[in-house]
């Protein structure tokens, strides 16, 4: 499970010690499905982003079969 940068320190100081896997795994289980439209444009946007370009030139080698 991945978790945006911002909502791991938030939960930590949300949810009780005790209780945060607890709430991973109830999290895990309902098996949200997101908007197909915004996970598309999430994607698209996604591409554009320089960053990721060099990142794939980073790992380009590590495909190659």
């Amino acid at each position: 499970m991945m978790m945006d940068d911002d909502v791991y320190p938030r939960s930590k100081t949300e949810v009780p010690a005790k209780k945060l896997s607890a709430c991973t795994a109830k999290a895990v289980q309902a098996n949200p499905h997101p908007d197909t439209r915004l996970l598309n444009a999430a994607y698209r946007a996604a591409r554009k982003e320089r960053w990721r370009k060099a990142l794939c030139k980073d790992w380009k080698h590590i495909d190659d079969e």
